[in-house]
């Protein structure tokens, strides 16, 4: 699943036999890997491995881990790494290497084991530059859902799996994933989307980390609030950052709220836990159900 994007475009894929952390990271270091399949404790025992520096792992893209970790390699976003995908899809179809690209939200282009369309609720494609649902066929696809008729009818329309996420076709071709359906927050007459707002905020210099959620507000249905962490030494204010984000983006994406934070919620597998922000910070109200999943 991993490797088969790195092998079609002609890249070089490194195998081992086990989980040695020694020779992963002689492997990093020597065949200057931009990335490799590591679980979290792996990148923890390699770290205090390299504690010294020995090795330069600077060459590997990674998902922020820890401190000593993140020091050591390239920090990119977690859904930035592959590309696009999920379970239903059996892993990625859609790769950062065919060009990881430097526009936001950038997640790749289609493999060759799938097509992908961004249609609207209708079945009709957008084009290029409009946010509509992510829709995919191809041998790689699932049959359906065990005993879910109603769902599968839904989900699986006119030949398509719709996956339920929201993306956007660029003009080049590349994907970018918005988010998930019920993650869309809702002001006014608007729709936000927080992963473009997050990679906003990512922009700024004094940025560590963010997460994006909507906010219950009685006039505008639903207000931007972002929860911060700032890099270590950082005084980045709520004005600037809202100010960033304005310059950037349509004013109506920026935060109204800001909330610095010494570090965020995240599931076993490093992301971000939504309903656990909400929860700490007084999200709901989203047009998809009132609380967002992990």
């Amino acid at each position: 699943m991993v490797t088969l994007a790195v092998f079609h475009i002609g890249g070089t894929n490194i195998f081992i036999r086990r989980t040695d952390t020694a020779l992963i990271a002689e492997s990093i270091a020597r065949h200057r890997c931009t990335y490799a399949f590591l679980m979290q404790s792996t990148c923890q025992e390699l770290a205090e491995m390299n504690r010294d520096r020995r090795l330069d792992f600077g060459c590997l893209r990674s998902v922020s881990v820890c401190p000593e970790w993140d020091a050591m390699v390239t920090v990119v976003p977690a859904r930035s790494l592959f590309g696009y995908g999920q379970t239903e899809l059996m892993g990625p179809v859609a790769w950062s290497y065919y060009g990881w690209g430097d526009s936001l939200g950038r997640n790749g282009r289609t493999g060759p084991v799938a097509q992908l369309r961004i249609l609207d609720d209708a079945g009709r494609e957008l084009a290029p530059g409009e946010v509509g649902e992510i829709c995919v066929r191809g041998p790689t696809v699932m049959h359906g859902y065990w005993r879910r008729p109603e769902l599968n009818a839904q989900r699986q329309r006119d030949g398509w799996h719709r996956t339920n996420d929201l993306g956007r076709r660029e003009p080049d071709g590349s994907l970018s994933f918005i988010g998930p359906k019920v993650q869309m927050i809702k002001s006014g007459a608007e729709n936000i989307y927080p992963a473009e707002v997050e990679g906003c905020l990512r922009l700024h210099a004094d940025v560590a980390d963010c997460g994006v959620i909507g906010v219950p507000d009685a006039q505008w249905v639903q207000s931007v609030k972002a929860v911060v962490v700032l890099k270590p030494g950082a005084r980045a204010s709520a004005d600037a950052l809202i100010e960033h984000c304005r310059a950037r983006i349509a004013s109506y994406k920026k935060p109204r709220f800001v909330e610095f934070v010494e570090a965020l919620p995240r599931a076993a597998s490093g992301a971000l836990d939504y309903k656990a922000l909400d929860a700490a910070h007084g999200g709901g109200g989203y047009p998809g159900g009132e609380t967002r999943g992990a």
